[in-house]
């Protein structure tokens, strides 16, 4: 009976593994996020030994919904080094994001907002998963950035005089 439990215990640590690969803190600022989903994506053996390998680039990726899936456009993923061109993948390909039926009628509804787009924001490893946490903003006009970079040194000024 014991050895259930730890073996109960051993599947628990190996879902909250969380290893952060790539991340787009340029959306964080070019867009005012309003909601976020964690996304599978549908990649090739290549793929995932780059993504490992911290290749990935989000930057100028973005989102767009065609016939009933949501496709990630424009992510650069850089072909691994040790295979052959001939099996090497493409590095901008269009990629699936895999969703639910109910969470992609959703998206869809809040990007037919005007000025609405979906972003991915950060690409980990959930246990032996690749997920992307994707989220649906509107873009930041000057001023809104400018408000911003004032909220954040306001904060960082009132931390060091809590630090003294």
């Amino acid at each position: 009976m014991a050895k259930n439990s730890n073996k109960v215990k051993k599947n628990t640590n190996k879902e909250n593994n969380f290893k952060l690969l790539a991340e787009n803190r340029y959306a964080k600022f070019q867009y005012a996020i309003s909601e976020t989903i964690e996304a599978g994506i549908e990649l090739l053996g290549t793929e995932v030994k780059s993504i490992r390998n911290g290749k990935a680039n989000l930057r100028d990726g973005y989102c767009s919904i065609r016939d009933g899936e949501i496709l990630l456009l424009n992510v650069h993923i850089s072909p691994h080094k040790n295979v052959g061109s001939f099996f090497n993948h493409d590095p901008l390909r269009n990629r699936k994001l895999l969703l639910h039926k109910k969470e992609i009628i959703k998206m869809r509804s809040n990007t037919e907002k005007k000025g609405m787009t979906i972003v991915p924001l950060s690409l980990y490893l959930k246990g032996s998963w690749i997920k992307l946490t994707i989220g649906v903003g509107k873009g930041k006009k000057l001023h809104d950035k400018r408000q911003d970079e004032k909220q954040k040194s306001i904060k960082k000024e009132i931390n060091s005089l809590l630090k003294r």
